[in-house]
């Protein structure tokens, strides 16, 4: 039997963390209140030092440490949060930091780790190979490995983010977040059971690396044989020893979304919210907009983190429009005469819908003689706008698929 986390520890976590981490703010939301029919509120981790949750639970994992295992460094495995979190408190706790992070971690958190002081060893595909070269790297150098989330002292740091919501929204009935490798959910679950039995605690995972489903039904951690989501921050292969105990004892529920929840959830958070969140850090959102979960208002969502590539977010948002229904991509064919694009475009003003690229394309061998297809990205108000302007391009004679 694995000892859980007491609301003690969260309490006493958070006295190591006053002066180093900020109450982050409670804002309300709109959308996800009209959706849900009552208050909804967010979190804002993703405002939080360094950008994620994650330097609560570095920080009181290292404070912990004595002055001699201090002396030998600290090592960490992350695809970004994480590896930020330490760097930062190794840095305010005078200790060095080594951290393997995987070859595809997003520059971004390469780069903010480095800024830390933290040196970066970029190690494997996955953040489970990573794991394995910074516990190699620990036995070798005798550095202390600071576990993502598979450590009480990590998971007290984590639950902190509940002591502050309870503050917040004293008469909160649903908390739902991100679950990569269980620590966050764990320490939200352990303070809010404990402060109040009767609030619902729901983790959400990314369909495409969802560990926990099968590790429940087996009754044990139960590796993935693969996985991979936009949704990095996440991306765990398999949950660990002491955070799947927790969320089998008090996690209410886990549930799963996809990546177009996700995309959706992103684009609105940028739209109504005006905030930038990563992917892994919305995916709470995501969940409540999809209606994947019976969530009682007041529902809290925790934006888990903000650190999203600009590449990256940049693909998102075209995605998250086109889920939405308000990016629409058509192939149509036509006849390859002069003034047949102008008749084609103008098709499609008149629906008030605007073109953001054209493509010509004459190679196709399913062409006949003297015809093009012409691939189009159009930007509409929405699904409903998409159908009336395919509708009025093949009313108007044109062959449409789509791309």
């Amino acid at each position: 039997m694995t000892d859980l986390v007491g609301l003690a520890d969260v309490e006493a976590a958070r006295q190591l963390l006053a002066g180093v981490v900020r109450t982050t703010p409670l804002e309300p939301s709109r959308p996800l209140s009209a959706r849900l029919g009552g208050p909804a509120w967010l979190k804002c981790e993703n405002l939080q030092r360094a950008g994620s949750y994650k330097v609560r639970g570095a920080y009181v994992r290292i404070a912990r440490l004595s002055d001699a295992e201090r002396a030998r460094g600290v090592v960490a495995a992350s695809a970004g949060n994480h590896a930020q979190g330490v760097a930062l408190a190794a840095e305010m706790l005078g200790t060095s930091a080594t951290v393997f992070m995987p070859v595809g971690a997003p520059l971004p958190k390469v780069a903010a780790t480095k800024g830390y002081g933290a040196a970066i060893e970029l190690v494997g595909a996955t953040v489970d190979e990573s794991l394995v070269a910074a516990k190699e790297f620990a036995e070798r150098t005798g550095a202390v490995f600071i576990h993502p989330f598979d450590h009480p002292d990590v998971i007290a740091g984590q639950g902190t983010v509940a002591l502050e919501i309870l503050e917040q929204v004293p008469q909160v009935r649903t908390i739902v977040t991100g679950v990569g490798g269980g620590g966050l959910v764990s320490g939200l679950a352990v303070a809010a059971k404990a402060i109040n039995p009767h609030v619902r605690v729901i983790g959400v995972q990314a369909a495409n690396a969802a560990a926990f489903p099968p590790s429940l039904v087996a009754g044990e951690p139960t590796r993935l044989a693969s996985f991979s989501t936009i949704a990095d921050g996440i991306a765990v292969g398999c949950p660990g020893e002491i955070t799947f105990a927790h969320v089998e004892k008090l996690v209410d529920e886990i549930v799963t979304v996809t990546e177009e929840d996700i995309s959706r959830a992103l684009l609105m958070l940028l739209e109504r919210g005006k905030l930038v969140v990563e992917p892994a850090g919305a995916v709470g959102v995501a969940a409540l907009l999809a209606g994947v979960v019976e969530a009682e208002p007041p529902t809290v969502a925790v934006l888990s983190g903000g650190n999203i590539d600009p590449l990256l977010l940049m693909r998102v948002i075209e995605h998250g429009l086109a889920a939405a229904g308000r990016y629409l991509r058509v192939i149509v064919r036509c006849g390859d005469r002069p003034g047949q694009l102008a008749d084609l475009l103008g098709k499609i003003a008149d629906q008030h819908a605007n073109v953001v690229d054209v493509v010509h394309q004459r190679q196709n061998p399913h062409l006949r003689l003297g015809e093009v297809e012409v691939a189009l990205s159009v930007e509409t108000r929405g699904s409903e706008h998409s159908d009336q302007v395919v509708g009025a391009l093949r009313a108007s004679g044109y062959i449409v698929s789509f791309a």
